[in-house]
């Protein structure tokens, strides 16, 4: 009987977050296809202190909902631009919650999906204080200065272009990075082509964001007076929004309340034509993953407004101007065959870049990784 492997996989805090769904999407490339692999999932601030996790979380969405402007300077001053050196005081404890942490859980593995765990792990690496191979997988189109790196054992990233940034100022050698694009999970399923619709028969997705966040009530109101599309827009767990919209009474524009099941959601990206959101990583990635022409309405300061750079420049998405109607410039790009024949092949290009393009590749990482735990790098 072959020995049980433990996967340990650390995001960071419990609100629903592209943290979790990659998590969740590679825990259930392990569930559905293996035996011999057993997962756990937890957050370190909550395993460190429940109130303190509460509490965080409670800042972080008021900040950016009634500071954008503070919280943005300070992603960047923390983040982005400066490398990041020490977290001070609250180093120490969270390094030794960290220490306890896996030698508590004893994993075979360690995957990351946030920024804080993979720093604090490749500090106890380097101090020779932790011998587990740990994978940082990336759900930006960027990767900031929080993550660790040189430390960490494989690196799932979200694109080439950002896999020769990482090689150009680091030493990790090659063969230890993969772009993966920001996994998405597979009930999301691929779809390789789209046929052009009448203008008047496409479908739109409005996306705004599970947690209502997300300035996008100009937009909603320029659909009343809208008629060449149908709307259909995710209100998540906005109950104000849905309601208000619900009541409006109009045939080209259907609410709907927040969507949990991913096969639903999968069935919801196949009936329409594009989509209009946030340049969050994980919905931009299954838009592209759908093939879909992506608009972004507005992002939320720090990370999403890192995204909408490299994805406009990139032309992967199309930024909307607040100034002017939401289906006029949908109506410009869409109904334009040449922009649309251009997007479509930026699109593929960007898929081409993917070096794993199926759930099995990832697992086969993963096995890899397991196999070798004792000869790829580990301290003594």
């Amino acid at each position: 009987m072959k020995q049980l492997k433990k996967v340990l996989f650390l995001p960071l805090l419990k609100m629903p977050s592209g943290h979790h769904q990659v998590a969740e999407a590679l825990m259930d490339i392990l569930e559905r296809r293996t035996t011999n692999i057993c997962y756990k999932k937890i957050d370190l601030l909550s395993y460190t202190n429940e109130l303190l996790e509460k509490v965080v979380t409670g800042t972080y969405l008021k900040w950016i909902r009634y500071a954008p402007e503070t919280y943005n300077m300070a992603y960047k001053h923390l983040f982005y631009e400066p490398p990041v050196h020490s977290f001070k005081w609250y180093h120490h404890v969270f390094a030794k919650k960290m220490e306890h942490l896996v030698k508590e859980e004893n994993p075979d593995l360690i995957i990351c999906t946030h920024g804080f765990p993979s720093y604090l792990l490749s500090q106890l690496k380097a101090k020779g204080k932790c011998d587990v191979p740990i994978i940082n997988v990336y759900t930006d189109f960027f990767i900031n200065n929080l993550w660790g790196k040189e430390e960490i054992d494989f690196h799932f990233l979200p694109s080439e272009e950002v896999k020769k940034g990482l090689r150009a100022q680091s030493e990790i050698p090659l063969q230890n990075m993969m772009v993966t694009g920001i996994p998405v999970h597979e009930e999301i399923t691929k779809t390789k082509t789209r046929t052009f619709k009448h203008p008047g028969n496409r479908n739109i997705l409005i996306a705004g964001g599970s947690s209502g966040l997300g300035n996008i009530m100009d937009f909603y109101n320029d659909l009343k007076d809208a008629r060449h599309f149908h709307y259909f827009v995710l209100c998540g767990k906005n109950q104000k929004l849905y309601e208000e919209i619900k009541g409006w009474e109009l045939q080209h524009v259907t609410p709907i309340p927040y969507i949990s099941s991913r096969t639903e959601m999968n069935e919801l990206y196949e009936q329409v034509d594009a989509i209009v959101t946030k340049p969050g990583g994980i919905t931009v990635s299954e838009a592209l993953r759908k093939n879909l022409p992506i608009f972004v309405h507005s992002a939320l300061p720090g990370q999403e407004e890192v995204n909408l750079r490299y994805l406009t420049e990139r032309n992967l998405v199309q930024e909307l101007k607040a100034d002017q109607s939401l289906e006029s410039q949908l109506q410009a790009v869409l109904q334009d065959a040449d922009k649309m024949s251009t997007l479509y092949n930026t699109i593929a290009a960007y898929h081409k870049e993917i070096e794993a393009q199926t759930p099995e590749e990832l697992l086969a990482v993963v096995n890899w990784i397991l196999g070798e735990k004792q000869t790829i790098g580990l301290h003594a």
